[in-house]
């Protein structure tokens, strides 16, 4: 049994099986539920179901293997997407179909909570979704009363909330999801929601929300800086309301491609560790790792930043130089690559492609250097640097720089 109860003083505490559960969690995607476990996490979220990209079999199967809750999602349609909420048969065919999903998983060991859809205010302009989202969150109690229901937000949405709260009075728990703005947190009363809530993603600063060069390229943080950055943020921000805030996912136990494919996952494509994952422990248990991945930061391109909005000639030389902090230095690896800048516009997580690599031949140098000659075409790129140690960690920069002729 889960239970979101009210408490006399006024907050709220979410409790399983009779038990206070303050959620240390991360939304996953691929990502190995041991390590989650071992660093201290105690809820995983998914977005779609019991399944997980690039694994087979149930994710709450796996859970339980690793004494993990998971907050199932429930894939819901957007707006848009193409999903008319005007359409009554539409509606009524996705309440059904999210009906036997319930059925299916209500008695599992493992189950925390239901998420119903993802951001379903992000482009959504029919509030009709908020009567589909009352109709579920009904049907969900009449089926399975031992588990609360959220639908996340994107953002601190007041008009959303004001909506949500009009139309789906069934709706006793919200997830908020925050990257940057997390610090607006607060705001979450004097937006309309008074009640208890979930961070249910938060993590790096979204490339929405980070300053660009001349040409639109946004800046991405280094591994070191994100590390710090959730620390703080955390802290300073999921941990500061404990009468409404019952626990949070962090984003993304896993690796995607978005904008870059080092953007939001705490992991790289290649299985290692990063900073983030290091800060997360010491955020969950208390004490930081005793062999910590690579601090990277500080990449520069002949001594000038991303932020200097750097423009190289085709074919020019230049030097690369990035500096990384680590407990055994002389056994790092530094693996440098140029891909073209990413055109993807898609909002809301959705899917992009990888920029394709672009083939130059570098050379790497001693001390987190490397010499190269810039592409030949005139375009965007961006330079990566990947820095490994020999523990199966690792982290990461990168550079967006611009190919033009003088």
């Amino acid at each position: 049994m889960v239970r979101v109860v009210a408490s006399t003083a006024g907050g709220w505490t979410l409790e399983v099986n009779g038990e206070p559960f303050f959620v240390r969690g991360a939304g996953v995607d691929g990502g190995d539920l041991s390590e989650l476990a071992a660093r201290g996490g105690n809820a995983v979220r998914t977005w779609s179901g019991d399944r997980l990209r690039g694994r087979r079999g149930s994710v709450l199967d796996a859970a339980l293997e690793q004494g993990l809750f998971v907050a199932l999602g429930l894939e819901v349609g957007r707006e848009r997407h193409g999903f008319d909420y005007g359409d009554a048969r539409a509606v009524e065919r996705q309440l059904e179909r999210l009906r036997r999903e319930a059925r299916r998983h209500r008695d599992h060991p493992a189950l925390l909570l239901w998420v119903v859809g993802n951001e379903l205010n992000l482009g959504a302009r029919d509030p009709r979704v908020w009567d589909a989202v009352n109709g579920i969150v009904q049907m969900i109690r009449a089926e399975d009363p031992a588990h609360p229901v959220l639908t996340p937000l994107a953002g601190i949405d007041a008009g959303a909330i004001a909506d949500l709260t009009r139309r789906a009075p069934a709706l006793e728990l919200l997830g908020v999801q925050l990257y940057g703005a997390i610090e607006r947190l607060p705001d979450l009363a004097a937006a309309g929601w008074r009640g208890p809530y979930l961070v249910t993603e938060w993590g790096p600063t979204g490339h929405w929300e980070v300053a660009q060069t001349p040409w639109g390229a946004p800046i991405e943080d280094s591994s070191h800086a994100k590390a710090q950055r959730l620390l703080q943020r955390y802290r300073g921000s999921i941990l500061a309301d404990p009468a409404h805030c019952l626990g949070s996912f962090a984003f993304l136990w896993g690796q995607k491609q978005e904008r870059t494919p080092t953007w939001y996952g705490l992991f790289l494509a290649s299985g290692e560790a990063t900073e983030a994952v290091d800060a997360l422990q010491q955020l969950w248990t208390g004490h930081a790792p005793e062999r910590p991945a690579p601090a990277v930061h500080g990449l520069r391109l002949d001594r000038r930043e991303a932020a200097d909005g750097i423009v190289l000639a085709p074919g020019q030389a230049v030097l690369a130089e990035v500096e990384a902090v680590s407990a055994a230095p002389s056994e790092l690896r530094f693996d440098w690559e140029i891909r073209q800048e990413s055109r993807a516009t898609s909002i809301g997580g959705d899917a992009e492609a990888l920029p394709r690599r672009v083939s130059i031949h570098l050379t790497t140098l001693p001390g987190g250097r490397a010499g190269f000659e810039a592409p030949r075409r005139s375009g965007n790129y961006r330079l990566f640097v990947t820095v490994r140690d020999a523990g199966g960690k690792a982290g990461h920069a990168n550079l967006p720089f611009r190919v033009a002729p003088r």
